[in-house]
């Protein structure tokens, strides 16, 4: 059995016409959505999410020496991940001589962990 069906020829809408009206829309705010964002993208690495774990872990602050210890990297590589974290407003530092001592920033954490839940 053929049924013929008659086809209609394709009519584009105009690019401001959506097809459909969204179910949900975002609850967080651009601002609020890019600094949750940079900080996630800062516990993307490993290595990063371990090092907020040791200062979190850690009473006080930590000198960098006392984490490359930790890892199976070289001091500079460790010092780029601090830097990253740093820059994404995770941990914070301090210096004295030539060292810099570590601590996770209290609160940095909250906005993400507020999201998350």
């Amino acid at each position: 059995m053929t049924v013929d069906l008659e086809l209609a020829p394709k009519v584009k809408r105009p690019p401001e016409e959506s097809c459909c009206e969204p179910l949900v829309f975002p609850d967080i705010a651009p601002d609020e959505a890019l600094r949750t964002a940079r900080v996630a993208k800062a516990l993307g690495d490993p290595v990063r999410l371990q090092l907020v774990d040791v200062l979190r872990e850690h009473a006080g602050k930590v000198c960098v020496c006392e984490l490359v210890a930790l890892f199976d990297l070289s001091q500079p590589t460790v010092s780029h991940h601090l830097k990253v974290l740093r820059e994404a407003g995770i941990v914070g530092s301090d210096r004295v001589g030539l060292w810099a001592y570590y601590h996770v920033i209290p609160g940095a954490l909250e906005e993400l962990s507020q999201w998350l839940s």
